[in-house]
């Protein structure tokens, strides 16, 4: 265990500004933010800015907040840089009239640009207990990857950009991790799941919870960027405006609300593309990652998107167009889902496998980092992802003009209707035994579906009885009645003796009990069960 005293001579504030950080707020061709970090004993703060190379310095005034964290009592300093000139390079400096940092140089966008790139990454976490959280690896990546990308403009979060997001240690770590990039690149983060995580004891990892307001991300962004989202969620969800882009980011709690949001700032904006950033990702490519919480309470927002960048699987896919209930093959018919890997050498926790929905899937479990560069040129977008040593994963061209993806891939379209579990298609499992619809009432092999997943299935004269998710069915050839672990549950349609001699179930009524439920896509012809659990389904072994 580490005390406060202690810290503040490791990574704690001090009078001298740290943490310096520019971002995007407003128009980019005339304005921008400075953030920066001091302790409470500093003054209050202001930002010296003058075009690049002349001799007359503009003093801004910043606004402070101070936020005492699980290791310090800190002094955040917001400065709002407006009058700016388009397309020019800028020099800066931040603090107070004792304490200055060195001069950064940032340069504005064109006026209403339609041809810009920017740098996309996700999952940059690192770092255990043991203070002080080590992203250095990181500071390379970013570095070496600029280097190669030196037209990306800005850089774009999708998540988990830090392992603990309730403890300053890791905010501290990341930073420093940050340092040398982030006062001259606008940096937009969007918040995952780990940035509002915390542990009662963070050494030990015991209590473990959820900050559903994230005070840590909200109070050291509070400025950083435009209050124009959910209201009872400022920071975590912003939207902003990057010439004929409109951006929309999100956080992890509110989805009601903040689809709402979605809906209306897609509406109201006449931008060429409309992107929007979500940590967890819709087309996941995980054999057991749920989405019920995200999704479909997000979808009418989402389905409004041209892309959704996502993270949260350390891996990469792109998905076909999505829309509704099918999968497409034009961007004017859905949404681009795009699951960035991790950019911070972290292994995914899951090992991913294709699924029907992603056109493309990278299994990335090399110690590597992965980015992705977008290029935006009017009404074609380029999607590049690539391998921190320079391959390429995958590249897609959006083309508005056209009204189509290049390389070409279609979405499947399926003559009989298939199964499929979390999007994988059970194969062998269910070649004879495919959906069936009688009476306007689809039926699905009970047993093999949960056979697939590696769950208990008995049978018995009549009777089929199925364990997963620590839960058990029974289901009785032309009854409607389900015995469950609890007692007796009524179905709207009887279990059937269909295909194979097997006993099929109903798609509505099967999975209550089991927290699964099935979705039948009606474009593509397919049925896929998903289930609210994220747990491994493995059987007992007496």
């Amino acid at each position: 265990m580490i005390t406060k005293t202690e810290w503040k001579n490791i990574r704690g504030s001090s009078p001298v500004p740290d943490q310096i950080m520019l971002s995007v707020k407003g128009n980019p061709s005339s304005n921008m933010a400075v953030r920066w970090r001091t302790d409470t004993q500093a003054d209050s703060g202001f930002v010296k800015i003058r075009e690049k190379d002349s001799t007359e310095w503009r003093i801004i005034s910043a606004q402070s907040i101070d936020f005492e964290t699980d290791m310090d009592f800190s002094r955040f300093h917001f400065a709002d840089l407006s009058g700016l000139s388009e397309d020019t390079f800028y020099e800066y400096n931040c603090g107070d009239e004792k304490n200055r940092s060195e001069n950064y140089v940032f340069k504005t966008t064109k006026k209403d640009c339609t041809k810009f790139s920017f740098l996309c990454i996700s999952d940059v976490q690192a770092g255990d207990a043991e203070p002080p959280a080590d992203y250095s690896a990181l500071n390379t990546v970013l570095k070496e990857t600029l280097k190669k990308h030196p037209q990306c403009e800005f850089i774009l979060t999708a998540g988990d950009n830090t392992n603990c997001g309730q403890t300053d240690i890791q905010w501290t770590g990341l930073f420093e991790g940050l340092k040398g990039i982030i006062e001259s690149k606008p940096i937009m983060f969007c918040m995952g799941n780990h940035d509002d995580m915390g542990f009662e004891n963070y050494f030990t990892k015991e209590g473990k919870y959820y900050s559903e307001y994230a005070e840590y991300f909200t109070n050291q962004l509070w400025g950083s960027y435009e209050h124009n989202g959910p209201k009872d969620r400022p920071v975590a969800n912003y939207a902003f405006d990057y010439g004929n882009v409109h951006f929309c980011v999100t956080g992890t709690s509110g989805y009601e609300e903040m689809n709402e949001w979605l809906v209306d700032q897609m509406k109201n904006s006449d931008k060429t593309w409309k992107f929007a950033v979500h940590h967890f990702p819709v087309n996941y490519s995980s054999p057991v990652l749920e989405i019920e919480d995200t999704y479909p309470a997000l979808r009418e927002g989402m389905d409004m998107c041209d892309i959704v960048f996502s993270g949260h699987e350390h891996t990469f896919a792109r998905s076909y167009p999505r829309r509704g209930e099918g999968l497409f093959d034009k961007p004017s018919e859905g949404t681009i889902h795009y699951n960035l890997g991790s950019s911070h050498r972290n292994s995914p926790g899951a090992r991913v496998v294709n699924k029907v929905w992603n056109v493309k899937t990278y299994c990335h479990e090399e110690p590597l980092s992965m980015y992705s560069v977008v290029d935006i040129d009017d009404k074609k977008c380029t999607l590049t992802a690539y391998v921190e040593d320079g391959r390429v994963v995958d590249v897609c061209v959006i083309d508005k003009n056209k009204d189509n993806i290049s390389p070409a891939d279609l979405a499947p379209i399926y003559d009989k209707t298939r199964l499929l579990f979390k999007g994988y298609d059970l194969g062998i499992c269910t070649l004879a035994t495919l959906p069936q619809k009688v009476n306007g009432v689809w039926y699905i092999p009970i047993g093999q579906i949960i056979s697939f997943t590696g769950a208990n299935v008995e049978r018995a004269p009549g009777k089929i009885k199925v364990s997963i998710y620590g839960r058990t069915s029974e289901f009785t050839e032309n009854s409607n009645i389900i015995k469950t672990q609890s007692g007796e549950e009524a179905m709207s349609s009887p279990c059937l003796r269909l295909e194979q001699n097997q006993l099929y179930v109903p798609l509505d009524d099967f999975g209550k009990n089991l927290r699964m439920h099935g979705y039948y896509y009606e474009h593509n012809n397919f049925i896929s069960i998903e289930s609210e659990v994220q747990h491994l389904s493995i059987p007992h072994q007496p």
